[in-house]
Protein backbone atom coordinates (compact mmCIF):
# COMPACT_ATOMS: atom_id res chain seq x y z
CA UNK A 1 0.00 0.00 0.00
CA UNK A 2 1.35 3.46 -0.86
CA UNK A 3 1.85 6.17 1.96
CA UNK A 4 -0.45 8.80 2.29
CA UNK A 5 1.44 12.09 0.25
CA UNK A 6 1.44 14.81 3.10
CA UNK A 7 -0.94 18.21 2.57
CA UNK A 8 1.37 20.89 1.57
CA UNK A 9 0.43 24.86 2.77
CA UNK A 10 2.67 27.08 0.75
CA UNK A 11 2.69 30.93 1.51
CA UNK A 12 4.08 33.04 -1.42
CA UNK A 13 3.06 30.53 -4.01
CA UNK A 14 2.81 33.68 -6.72
CA UNK A 15 6.84 34.42 -6.50
CA UNK A 16 9.21 33.49 -8.46
CA UNK A 17 10.31 30.32 -6.08
CA UNK A 18 6.69 30.07 -4.80
CA UNK A 19 5.58 29.15 -8.29
CA UNK A 20 8.01 26.25 -8.73
CA UNK A 21 7.01 24.79 -4.91
CA UNK A 22 3.40 24.76 -6.18
CA UNK A 23 4.04 23.38 -9.26
CA UNK A 24 6.26 19.91 -7.80
CA UNK A 25 4.10 19.79 -5.15
CA UNK A 26 1.31 19.04 -7.74
CA UNK A 27 3.74 16.91 -9.53
CA UNK A 28 4.75 14.45 -6.89
CA UNK A 29 0.79 14.58 -5.75
CA UNK A 30 0.58 15.95 -2.35
CA UNK A 31 -2.46 18.00 -1.82
CA UNK A 32 -1.33 21.68 -2.20
CA UNK A 33 -2.89 24.47 -0.77
CA UNK A 34 -1.95 28.33 -1.62
CA UNK A 35 -2.74 30.95 1.26
CA UNK A 36 -3.50 34.06 -1.25
CA UNK A 37 -3.80 38.14 -0.65
CA UNK A 38 -7.06 39.43 -2.16
CA UNK A 39 -4.83 41.85 -4.19
CA UNK A 40 -3.40 39.16 -5.40
CA UNK A 41 -6.18 38.46 -7.64
CA UNK A 42 -5.79 41.77 -8.76
CA UNK A 43 -2.67 41.63 -10.09
CA UNK A 44 -2.60 40.59 -13.79
CA UNK A 45 0.71 38.34 -13.58
CA UNK A 46 -0.47 36.98 -9.97
CA UNK A 47 -4.06 35.77 -11.36
CA UNK A 48 -3.09 34.47 -14.24
CA UNK A 49 -0.23 32.13 -12.03
CA UNK A 50 -3.46 31.22 -9.62
CA UNK A 51 -5.15 30.18 -12.05
CA UNK A 52 -2.68 27.64 -13.79
CA UNK A 53 -1.86 26.51 -10.41
CA UNK A 54 -5.95 26.18 -9.45
CA UNK A 55 -5.98 24.29 -13.10
CA UNK A 56 -3.53 22.36 -12.22
CA UNK A 57 -5.17 20.82 -8.73
CA UNK A 58 -4.31 23.80 -6.13
CA UNK A 59 -6.71 24.93 -3.39
CA UNK A 60 -6.52 28.94 -3.39
CA UNK A 61 -7.12 30.00 0.24
CA UNK A 62 -7.86 33.66 0.74
CA UNK A 63 -5.42 35.15 3.74
CA UNK A 64 -2.33 36.82 4.99
CA UNK A 65 0.55 36.61 7.71
CA UNK A 66 -0.97 39.35 9.54
CA UNK A 67 -4.36 37.87 9.72
CA UNK A 68 -4.58 34.97 12.31
CA UNK A 69 -8.03 33.58 11.46
CA UNK A 70 -7.14 33.36 8.44
CA UNK A 71 -3.66 31.48 9.35
CA UNK A 72 -5.59 28.90 11.66
CA UNK A 73 -8.13 28.10 9.18
CA UNK A 74 -5.48 27.25 6.60
CA UNK A 75 -2.97 25.48 8.50
CA UNK A 76 -5.70 22.94 10.59
CA UNK A 77 -6.11 21.65 6.87
CA UNK A 78 -2.49 20.73 6.17
CA UNK A 79 0.25 18.80 7.28
CA UNK A 80 3.30 20.60 6.11
CA UNK A 81 3.59 24.70 5.63
CA UNK A 82 6.30 25.78 3.26
CA UNK A 83 6.62 29.85 3.07
CA UNK A 84 8.48 31.29 0.47
CA UNK A 85 8.33 35.40 1.05
CA UNK A 86 10.45 37.14 0.08
CA UNK A 87 13.63 38.00 2.55
CA UNK A 88 12.82 41.71 3.34
CA UNK A 89 9.76 40.32 4.84
CA UNK A 90 10.87 37.07 6.88
CA UNK A 91 9.84 38.48 10.43
CA UNK A 92 6.41 38.49 9.71
CA UNK A 93 6.69 34.49 9.86
CA UNK A 94 6.12 35.19 13.83
CA UNK A 95 2.45 34.90 13.87
CA UNK A 96 2.60 32.14 11.92
CA UNK A 97 4.88 30.13 13.71
CA UNK A 98 2.48 30.90 16.99
CA UNK A 99 -0.29 29.51 14.60
CA UNK A 100 1.72 26.68 13.70
CA UNK A 101 2.46 25.92 17.95
CA UNK A 102 -1.53 26.78 18.65
CA UNK A 103 -2.60 24.20 15.71
CA UNK A 104 -0.09 21.86 16.93
CA UNK A 105 -0.56 19.59 14.40
CA UNK A 106 1.96 20.29 11.34
CA UNK A 107 4.20 17.34 10.32
CA UNK A 108 7.28 19.88 9.24
CA UNK A 109 7.60 23.74 8.69
CA UNK A 110 10.05 24.83 5.63
CA UNK A 111 10.59 29.00 6.70
CA UNK A 112 11.52 31.20 3.84
CA UNK A 113 15.23 31.06 3.65
CA UNK A 114 16.77 29.56 0.32
CA UNK A 115 19.67 31.35 0.21
CA UNK A 116 23.01 31.10 2.41
CA UNK A 117 22.69 29.71 5.92
CA UNK A 118 22.05 32.53 8.32
CA UNK A 119 24.40 31.50 10.99
CA UNK A 120 27.59 30.68 9.12
CA UNK A 121 27.86 33.88 6.90
CA UNK A 122 30.57 35.95 8.55
CA UNK A 123 29.43 39.55 7.71
CA UNK A 124 26.96 40.48 9.95
CA UNK A 125 28.24 44.28 10.11
CA UNK A 126 27.56 44.65 7.08
CA UNK A 127 24.52 43.30 5.60
CA UNK A 128 22.02 45.29 7.41
CA UNK A 129 20.53 42.40 9.40
CA UNK A 130 19.48 40.12 6.35
CA UNK A 131 20.64 36.96 7.89
CA UNK A 132 20.02 37.93 11.53
CA UNK A 133 16.62 38.17 10.74
CA UNK A 134 16.57 34.40 9.39
CA UNK A 135 18.15 33.21 12.18
CA UNK A 136 15.65 34.55 14.77
CA UNK A 137 13.06 33.27 12.54
CA UNK A 138 15.15 29.64 13.40
CA UNK A 139 15.56 30.21 17.14
CA UNK A 140 11.63 30.98 17.23
CA UNK A 141 10.88 28.04 15.28
CA UNK A 142 13.07 25.33 17.44
CA UNK A 143 12.20 27.58 21.05
CA UNK A 144 8.32 26.36 19.88
CA UNK A 145 9.66 22.56 19.36
CA UNK A 146 7.82 22.93 15.25
CA UNK A 147 9.48 20.35 13.69
CA UNK A 148 11.40 21.71 10.44
CA UNK A 149 13.95 21.47 7.62
CA UNK A 150 15.92 24.63 6.77
CA UNK A 151 16.69 24.62 3.08
CA UNK A 152 20.41 26.70 2.08
CA UNK A 153 19.88 26.90 -1.17
CA UNK A 154 22.70 29.51 -1.71
CA UNK A 155 22.33 31.85 -4.69
CA UNK A 156 19.46 31.18 -7.77
CA UNK A 157 20.80 31.54 -11.14
CA UNK A 158 18.75 34.23 -11.66
CA UNK A 159 21.23 36.11 -9.56
CA UNK A 160 24.64 37.55 -10.38
CA UNK A 161 25.21 35.22 -12.69
CA UNK A 162 23.74 36.39 -16.06
CA UNK A 163 25.95 39.04 -15.71
CA UNK A 164 28.88 36.92 -14.62
CA UNK A 165 28.78 38.17 -11.08
CA UNK A 166 29.27 42.06 -12.10
CA UNK A 167 27.02 43.83 -10.44
CA UNK A 168 24.02 45.92 -12.29
CA UNK A 169 24.73 43.61 -15.22
CA UNK A 170 22.13 41.43 -16.97
CA UNK A 171 23.93 39.58 -19.59
CA UNK A 172 27.54 39.24 -19.38
CA UNK A 173 30.55 41.36 -20.00
CA UNK A 174 32.23 41.58 -23.51
CA UNK A 175 35.51 43.38 -22.45
CA UNK A 176 36.76 43.17 -19.10
CA UNK A 177 35.48 41.40 -15.98
CA UNK A 178 35.57 42.66 -12.37
CA UNK A 179 37.19 39.47 -10.01
CA UNK A 180 36.59 40.77 -6.31
CA UNK A 181 39.37 39.26 -3.69
CA UNK A 182 41.70 36.78 -5.39
CA UNK A 183 39.07 35.14 -7.19
CA UNK A 184 39.50 31.42 -5.39
CA UNK A 185 36.38 31.27 -3.02
CA UNK A 186 33.56 28.97 -4.60
CA UNK A 187 29.69 30.32 -4.10
CA UNK A 188 26.86 27.97 -5.44
CA UNK A 189 24.44 28.56 -7.88
CA UNK A 190 20.92 26.60 -8.24
CA UNK A 191 18.35 26.77 -10.41
CA UNK A 192 14.92 28.11 -9.03
CA UNK A 193 13.00 25.05 -10.13
CA UNK A 194 15.94 22.63 -8.97
CA UNK A 195 15.04 24.32 -5.93
CA UNK A 196 11.64 23.99 -5.40
CA UNK A 197 12.48 19.97 -6.42
CA UNK A 198 14.80 19.42 -3.80
CA UNK A 199 12.35 21.51 -1.08
CA UNK A 200 9.45 19.26 -2.22
CA UNK A 201 11.29 15.80 -1.59
CA UNK A 202 12.39 16.39 1.98
CA UNK A 203 8.47 16.95 2.63
CA UNK A 204 7.73 13.08 3.97
CA UNK A 205 11.33 12.45 4.19
CA UNK A 206 12.19 11.41 7.70
CA UNK A 207 15.99 12.11 7.26
CA UNK A 208 15.66 16.02 6.65
CA UNK A 209 13.29 16.43 9.77
CA UNK A 210 15.19 18.62 12.15
CA UNK A 211 18.02 18.99 9.63
CA UNK A 212 19.19 21.85 7.53
CA UNK A 213 19.19 21.07 3.66
CA UNK A 214 22.33 21.72 1.67
CA UNK A 215 22.11 22.57 -1.71
CA UNK A 216 26.05 22.21 -3.05
CA UNK A 217 25.53 20.31 -6.56
CA UNK A 218 28.99 19.24 -8.37
CA UNK A 219 28.65 21.67 -11.61
CA UNK A 220 27.10 24.26 -9.18
CA UNK A 221 30.20 24.99 -7.21
CA UNK A 222 32.82 27.53 -8.52
CA UNK A 223 35.20 30.28 -8.10
CA UNK A 224 35.09 33.66 -10.08
CA UNK A 225 38.25 32.70 -11.65
CA UNK A 226 36.45 29.61 -12.77
CA UNK A 227 33.50 31.15 -13.91
CA UNK A 228 35.73 33.60 -16.47
CA UNK A 229 37.68 30.73 -17.96
CA UNK A 230 34.37 29.00 -18.62
CA UNK A 231 32.44 31.75 -19.98
CA UNK A 232 36.15 32.26 -22.35
CA UNK A 233 36.00 28.80 -23.57
CA UNK A 234 32.56 28.80 -24.37
CA UNK A 235 32.80 32.25 -26.21
CA UNK A 236 36.44 31.84 -27.38
CA UNK A 237 37.12 35.20 -26.50
CA UNK A 238 39.36 36.86 -23.75
CA UNK A 239 38.42 38.83 -21.21
CA UNK A 240 40.55 41.57 -19.50
CA UNK A 241 40.45 40.73 -15.87
CA UNK A 242 40.78 43.53 -12.99
CA UNK A 243 41.26 42.66 -9.63
CA UNK A 244 39.41 44.70 -6.86
CA UNK A 245 41.41 43.67 -3.57
CA UNK A 246 39.08 42.90 -0.43
CA UNK A 247 39.52 46.07 1.38
CA UNK A 248 38.83 47.76 -1.38
CA UNK A 249 35.54 46.08 -1.99
CA UNK A 250 34.75 46.48 1.55
CA UNK A 251 35.44 50.60 1.06
CA UNK A 252 33.20 50.36 -1.67
CA UNK A 253 30.42 48.78 0.58
CA UNK A 254 30.67 51.17 3.24
CA UNK A 255 30.70 53.91 0.98
CA UNK A 256 27.52 52.80 -1.18
CA UNK A 257 24.38 53.51 0.91
CA UNK A 258 21.57 50.72 1.66
CA UNK A 259 19.79 49.08 -0.58
CA UNK A 260 22.06 49.63 -3.33
CA UNK A 261 25.28 48.03 -1.49
CA UNK A 262 23.56 44.33 -1.29
CA UNK A 263 24.24 42.62 -4.35
CA UNK A 264 28.29 43.92 -3.53
CA UNK A 265 28.13 42.28 -0.30
CA UNK A 266 26.09 38.91 -1.09
CA UNK A 267 29.01 38.54 -4.19
CA UNK A 268 31.55 39.63 -0.55
CA UNK A 269 29.84 36.84 1.57
CA UNK A 270 29.82 34.34 -1.29
CA UNK A 271 33.44 35.16 -3.24
CA UNK A 272 35.87 36.63 -0.71
CA UNK A 273 34.65 35.07 2.48
CA UNK A 274 33.59 31.53 1.09
CA UNK A 275 30.32 31.57 3.18
CA UNK A 276 28.46 29.30 0.68
CA UNK A 277 31.61 26.59 1.03
CA UNK A 278 33.98 27.63 4.06
CA UNK A 279 32.58 24.47 6.33
CA UNK A 280 31.80 20.63 6.51
CA UNK A 281 28.44 19.34 6.77
CA UNK A 282 27.52 18.38 9.46
CA UNK A 283 25.70 15.25 9.28
CA UNK A 284 24.53 15.89 12.89
CA UNK A 285 23.06 19.34 11.35
CA UNK A 286 22.66 18.93 7.92
CA UNK A 287 22.23 16.88 4.87
CA UNK A 288 23.38 17.55 1.39
CA UNK A 289 20.63 17.29 -1.20
CA UNK A 290 22.18 15.60 -4.33
CA UNK A 291 24.12 12.90 -2.04
CA UNK A 292 20.17 12.63 -0.99
CA UNK A 293 18.14 12.61 -4.00
CA UNK A 294 20.54 11.75 -6.50
CA UNK A 295 17.53 10.47 -9.05
CA UNK A 296 16.84 14.65 -9.53
CA UNK A 297 18.46 16.07 -12.38
CA UNK A 298 19.32 19.82 -12.25
CA UNK A 299 20.78 22.75 -14.16
CA UNK A 300 24.37 22.84 -13.91
CA UNK A 301 26.21 26.60 -14.22
CA UNK A 302 27.46 25.41 -17.68
CA UNK A 303 24.23 24.74 -19.29
CA UNK A 304 23.19 27.71 -17.60
CA UNK A 305 25.76 29.57 -19.64
CA UNK A 306 24.55 28.44 -22.64
CA UNK A 307 21.40 30.03 -22.47
CA UNK A 308 23.11 33.35 -22.54
CA UNK A 309 25.54 32.71 -25.57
Amino acid sequence: MKEKKSSVLIIGGTGRLGQHLAKFSLQLAHPTFLLVRDSAFTDPNKAQTLHFLSTAGATLLKGSLEDDESLIKAVKQVDVVICAIPSRQVLDQRLLIRVIKQVGSIKRFIPSEFGADPVKTQISDLDCNFYSRKAEIRRLIEAEGIPYTYICCNFFMSYLLPGLVQPGLKTPPTVKITIFGNGTAKGVFVKESDVAAFTISTVDDPRTSNKVLYLRPPGNIISMNELVEVWESKTGKKLEKIYVPEEELLKIIRETPYPNNMDMIFIYSAFVKGDHTYFDIESSVGVEGTQLYPHLEYTTISKHLDTLL
